[in-house]
């Protein structure tokens, strides 16, 4: 072969790899940096485009306000206090009943932890439909000097739903990991994430059914610390309201507001923090105060 002919072979296969990069690249788009102020402790993360949305104001009630729920609280403030002193801390899962103050404790946990400890830590709610995103997410946080508390409200995956895989190769897996600058805390209904009828539906359809389950059910296991939340009881229930009336200084006596409370939760079907902040705002609209607390 003359030197002509290995000259124009060397140019069409740079030709060709150069095709093949420019395909790579439109595939997997290089990742622009996003904006994360540092007057902002709360976030929420937005895709197509990527970004963090800065929350003016949470929409969370003080931990003190926050009650029936003693072991809960002081397990997940102990781990956060743990991880923004940057010492090892775990990935949280709070499960169980609706209503019984998951989701408003992580959010007061992050604010007690920011003012006692002096620490920034910023929060980012992350959408359930956006967890594929999260290996993304992490790139953008991983070159940041703050520290970051992940948090996914209402955390459940259905049927045919493939985006736990996402979730469990975040959590601890893969060879980048978990930058040690995230954690990762997450509500749901339901211990394992799943719906019975899909790990059923995964045993009966497998080769070896043990193993299909294990696949679904090991998400959970993935979350270093468990957290559960039951249903309360009518003393805790009255207690939580008196607590909002006392903060929120209501000339009624409690006496007075104790018996439209009980039958509030009569006509409710159930007693939760969540129907205790529904009757308090309800008092507070009867009597022409705004429930600031």
């Amino acid at each position: 072969m003359d030197k002509t002919s290995e000259t124009n072979d060397f140019a069409m296969l740079l030709d060709t790899l150069g095709r093949i990069a420019s395909a790579l690249e439109r595939q997997t788009p290089k990742i622009i940096p996003i904006d994360i102020p540092d007057e902002s402790d709360a976030f929420i993360w937005q895709t197509e485009p990527d970004a963090l949305i800065p929350v003016p104001r949470v929409n969370r009630l003080p931990i003190a306000l926050l009650k029936g729920i003693e072991g809960q609280k002081s397990k997940l403030l102990d781990n956060t206090l743990r991880f923004a002193k940057g010492l090892p801390a775990n990935n949280a899962l709070l499960w169980g009943a609706r209503g019984t103050g998951k989701s408003s404790l992580v959010k007061a946990v992050h604010a007690e932890v920011n003012a006692t400890s002096g620490a920034n830590i910023a929060m980012l709610e992350i959408q359930r439909e956006d967890i594929p995103s999260l290996a993304r997410l992490m790139r953008h946080l991983k070159n940041s000097d703050r520290r970051f508390l992940l948090f996914c409200d209402d955390l459940s995956f259905e049927n045919q739903d493939e985006s736990y895989k996402s979730l469990k190769s975040i959590l601890d897996g893969g060879l980048e990991g978990r930058p040690d600058s995230v954690l990762f805390y997450a509500t749901s209904n339901r211990r394992h994430l799943m719906s019975r009828q899909m790990i059923e539906n995964e045993r009966v359809g497998a080769i070896h059914q043990g193993e299909a389950v294990e696949e679904k059910v090991s998400l959970s296991d993935r979350f270093g610390m468990w957290i559960g939340f039951h249903n309360m009881d009518q003393d805790t229930y009255l207690d939580i309201i008196r607590g909002y009336c006392s903060a929120a200084g209501l000339p009624l006596p409690f006496e007075t507001i104790q018996a439209k409370a009980l039958e509030w939760s009569m006509t409710r079907g159930g007693r939760s923090g969540r129907v205790a902040w529904q009757f308090f705002t309800d008092l507070c609209g009867s009597l022409g105060v705004p429930p600031k607390l």
